[in-house]
């Protein structure tokens, strides 16, 4: 049994994606940060860093936080998403990398500056903005090269799929990235992530892009 400390984000619904994916029996514990749940001091102990996702595994007591770090642990343990030998290996952790150097940190100022405060910075806006778009356009030519990011399905592209899933707060045009969909709406129709994206409660249902 894994503990899954979480939340309705990106970064929290990544955990719950992969746990849906390899099958591994799991009890969701909400963190709401909105309520600053996440600085609570039990939570402290198993999330130093106090973010969300984090976990804990009964089977052998290991508590780990940092959701790329949750992905490759979790992939490890069933054997499952992430291959075990070169190059491909490396193909899904250079991906993953990806997500966790690039996609997340600047789709996540998107939010903020575009989405949350627009007005607070125009400087800050366009420059989000413009970074949000130039990663769009790296992995839409990416999967126009290969049907996943790093060939087959894998903790890569679970990793990257819920911050697409937010493009509604991208200002991005889904015509001039026709990979990028096609990727996009396969991963939203696998009944892992439809029911990995409702936890640990139902917010929306998953946007897709002709909606």
């Amino acid at each position: 049994m894994i503990d899954l400390y979480t939340w309705t984000t990106p970064n929290g619904r990544k955990a719950s994606i992969m746990l849906e994916e390899v099958g591994l029996p799991y009890k969701a514990i909400p963190v709401d940060i909105r309520a600053g749940a996440q600085f609570d001091a039990g939570f402290l102990k198993i999330s130093p860093n106090n973010k969300i996702p984090a976990i804990v595994d009964r089977d052998n007591g290991i508590s780990l936080m940092e959701s790329g770090a949750i992905l490759f642990y979790l992939a490890e343990k069933t054997g499952r998403l992430m291959p075990a030998a070169s190059p491909a290996k490396w193909n899904v952790m250079e991906w993953l990398m990806m997500q966790m150097g690039s996609v997340g940190p600047m789709l996540g100022q998107t939010h903020h500056f575009n989405h949350f405060n627009p007005d607070k910075s125009e400087y800050a806006r366009q420059r989000y903005l413009k970074e949000t778009a130039r990663i769009y356009g790296v992995l839409d030519k990416r999967l126009g090269e290969a049907q996943y990011l790093a060939g087959d399905y894998s903790i890569a592209d679970i990793a990257t799929w819920p911050w697409i899933s937010r493009y509604a707060w991208h200002g991005i045009d889904w015509a001039n990235h026709p990979n990028l969909k096609r990727w996009y709406t396969a991963i939203a129709a696998r009944p892992a992530v439809a029911r990995g994206y409702d936890v640990p409660r139902f917010v929306n249902p998953i946007p897709l892009p002709d909606e």
